[in-house]
């Protein structure tokens, strides 16, 4: 049911409608907690030290309560890395109880037998564990000394444990593309799952993009790997942007921000887009008075971008109605005007961007909050002691000419 009483016309497509927004959100982010173990070079929520004003037991069973009223089906949880919040468990039989199923993303440090055992018979809940190389080197270079055996051991106590169909969670960079037939490999060994991600320049992410995103040849190679394995892979419609190649990606191919998407972090700010933690993309609080669903259904931010969107610079491109112009966040960090094309366009007309925001001393945004721990970083990311308590074919046009950086 959309937030805005809209009749499809003939021809419309379902995709066209959620464009208006919903009631409700199908994918709600909740980041529990910015604590984490780990210091990954790429957290998109710069996550590491808990933020001390993040919402307590109660506030977040509230949150839970208007989640099951507003028919949330479920909800993906993240951090940080969220079971090292004392309350996790807690809050998860909680929400379970109150038909909110949970997804919950995991680096694995607290998947032990006796946990993989507990989460294994309970079935609203799904269980994600992040793995960014299918060998050691290549994990461990971006999330961490000795995380990669981490996983692979929290894959295991799940396995051994009957759960069936959890997740292998993998984000795509320039090292790992040569491994997709590996992880594949890899989750089909644990009886997993495997989901893709995009790489978006967000939190710290924005530091290493341009060293990380896949170079042109590989997105082809990973949309081409996608389109073969359409049934078997699960991408949470990271990828839209991909199917500028031609034929559309599964899944809803347009950026759901506001719409059908968004993000809670732990002091209980709303954002539009998961991706996009800054005050740019901040609709409310669920401490306001209206708490989640006054946010979502009366914030301005997410009316503004539920209005019809026009397309920009990118409307006259061919393969617009499938690709939408990519990523809002994608763009936004990197500088790029946000109703231009996507900086990995696979067209070209995002480096073209690029290259002028360079050649012109554009700016970029920088992330609103950096939780990252204070040990200093010398080459990579840093493995920080688990504290018991949390502290395709050518465009008709070229859909840039003419438009120039942001300023």
């Amino acid at each position: 049911m959309t937030s805005t009483p809209v009749a499809a016309k003939p021809g419309e497509r379902l995709v066209d409608l959620f464009e208006y927004g919903l009631d409700a959100p199908i994918c709600l982010t909740w980041e529990l907690t910015y604590a984490c173990n780990l210091s990954c070079s790429h957290c998109l929520s710069s996550s590491g030290r808990r933020d001390p004003r993040e919402l307590t037991t109660a506030e977040a069973k509230a949150v839970i309560d208007e989640l099951e009223a507003m028919q949330v089906f479920y909800v993906n949880i993240g951090g940080g890395e969220p079971t090292v919040r004392p309350d996790f468990f807690e809050l998860l039989d909680y929400a379970t109880a109150h038909h909110v199923g949970v997804k919950f993303s995991t680096n694995g440090v607290r998947i032990t037998p006796e946990v993989a055992r507990r989460l294994a018979v309970n079935d609203y809940v799904d269980v994600q564990i992040s793995l960014d190389g299918a060998t050691a080197d290549v994990n461990d270079a971006v999330r961490g000394t000795g995380s990669y055996d981490t996983a692979l051991k929290a894959m295991a106590n799940l396995a051994d444990a009957g759960m069936k169909n959890f997740k292998l969670s993998v984000v795509c960079t320039r090292h790992n593309i040569p491994q997709m037939d590996d992880f594949k490999a890899l989750a089909d060994t644990y009886g997993a799952q495997l989901r893709l991600t995009r790489l978006r320049p967000s939190g710290r992410g924005a530091d290493v993009w341009d060293e990380l995103h896949p170079l042109p040849a590989q997105q082809r190679q990973l949309y081409d790997w996608l389109v073969a394995r359409a049934d078997q892979v699960l991408t949470g419609d990271s990828f839209f942007h991909l199917s500028a190649y031609g034929e559309p990606l599964p899944g809803l191919n347009l950026c759901g921000a506001g719409r059908v998407v968004c993000l809670i972090d732990p002091v209980g700010d709303v954002y539009a887009c998961p991706f996009a933690i800054h005050d740019e993309f901040l609709a409310g609080s669920v401490r306001d008075t209206g708490g989640f669903a006054g946010v979502w259904r009366e914030s301005e931010l997410f009316l503004r971008l539920r209005e019809p969107q026009q397309g920009g610079a990118c409307a006259s491109c061919t393969f617009y109605d499938t690709c939408k112009g990519g990523c809002m966040a994608a763009k936004f960090f990197t500088g790029l005007p946000l109703d231009g094309p996507d900086p990995e366009c696979v067209q070209g007309y995002g480096e073209q961007l690029l290259a002028e925001r360079e050649r012109d001393g554009g700016t970029i945004p920088k992330p609103s909050g950096d939780h990252s721990h204070r040990t200093k970083r010398a080459g990579g990311p840093v493995v920080v002691p688990l504290m018991r308590r949390p502290p395709v074919s050518e465009c008709d046009e070229n859909p840039v000419a003419g438009l120039g950086p942001a300023t």
